[in-house]
């Protein structure tokens, strides 16, 4: 359920309240009140943040427009204070000018911190940040807003997204290189703890829906031209591509498609690698590339005239292209597989 922000602004303060409404529903996912939080004729700020608490989160615009001259404690500190305190109303504040307002009013934003405000929203506390000029212009591009950017490098990447983690809700990074799109899609799912048992545009299909909805950043290394499209999934979640890529945990499922896709090493170790990562993937219900890793391992055996690993291959395309329906497909395979290797000959369906 998406969260209310009420801010409480005098009428000359509009155009900043409209600002920071508009940063905050593009990088909280938030909606604000803002024609309800502009006062009225016969209201004040303190009448306006009383009705602010029927919202989840109360920002106060503070400014010589919206302060009066003289404030007494006993006046503001029911209203600001102890009331959305009783509540369990979230209350911050924002000055717009160069106006005092009481010192014990915290958080307490200065006029261009919206970013602070944004990180407030999403329940983080306030943290001195100043980003140097490329993490800025990344910020700008991909964290303040759902985008698209490419850094200079993974450890600008890396960078960026540890001193913008308080604007997503996840970071998931993943190293393109020459890996298959299949590949990528099933390492992206792997993180988010999804199970891919379809085929790619379907596994992408998933994904750009699971995706959007969420303020994800998604951090693509090595990518040796263009960011591939079919990841850029829009809506909420931003992307961020390096030409290079940094250290990378050990994983056994990309070891054994790179082997197997290389098709350099002995056979005997290729066939190890297919062998493992048909278990891996199997038992991660990572159907696309388990097609794709067999499609490889079949081509392959017919180089070498394997008639074992052709057997191996052909059976687990079969039971793939089953479990999707595509039961003409597995047949014709399943058939072709039994006349090579079976004593008896498969008829086909009439």
């Amino acid at each position: 359920m998406t969260r209310t922000v009420f801010p409480c602004y005098a009428p000359a303060d509009r155009e900043t309240a409209r600002q920071l409404a508009d940063f905050l529903e593009r990088g909280a996912d938030v909606r604000v009140f803002l024609e309800d939080g502009e006062i009225r004729e016969g209201e004040d700020i303190l009448s306006k943040a009383r009705d602010a608490r029927t919202a989840d989160l109360i920002v106060v615009l503070f400014s010589r427009d919206s302060m009066p001259g003289r404030w007494r404690r006993e006046q503001w500190q029911p209203v600001l204070v102890d009331e959305p305190a009783a509540e369990g109303v979230p209350i911050a504040f924002l000055r717009c000018d160069d106006c005092l307002p009481p010192k014990v009013l915290a958080p307490m934003f200065g006029p261009r911190q919206f970013r602070d405000v944004k990180r407030w929203v999403r329940g983080h506390a306030p943290e001195t940040s100043r980003p140097s000029g490329d993490l800025e212009i990344l910020g700008i591009a991909a964290a303040d807003r759902p985008g698209m950017e490419m850094a200079d490098s993974a450890e600008v990447t890396r960078e960026f997204a540890h001193e913008f983690r308080h604007d997503f809700d996840g970071v998931l990074t993943v190293q393109c290189g020459r890996r298959s799109l299949a590949a990528l899609a099933g390492d992206l799912a792997a993180q988010l703890g999804l199970r891919l048992e379809g085929t790619l545009p379907e596994n992408l299909e998933k994904l750009q829906q699971f995706c959007s909805e969420r303020r994800f950043l998604i951090v693509l290394e090595e990518v040796l031209e263009l960011i591939p499209h079919e990841l850029v999934f829009g809506g909420r979640c931003s992307t961020v591509g390096a030409p290079d890529a940094g250290p990378a945990q050990a994983d056994p499922i990309r070891e054994a498609q790179r082997v197997v896709a290389e098709a350099s090493a002995p056979w005997p170790e290729i066939c190890a690698a297919a062998r493992l990562g048909r278990r891996l993937l199997r038992d991660a219900g990572r159907m696309a590339e388990l097609h794709e890793l067999m499609a490889q391992w079949h081509s392959a055996a017919e180089d070498e005239d394997d008639r074992t690993a052709l057997d191996e291959s052909a059976r687990e395309i079969v039971w793939i292209l089953e479990a999707w329906g595509r039961g003409d497909e597995a047949h014709a395979i399943d058939y072709e597989r039994a006349r090579r290797f079976d004593d008896q000959m498969m008829l086909p369906f009439s």
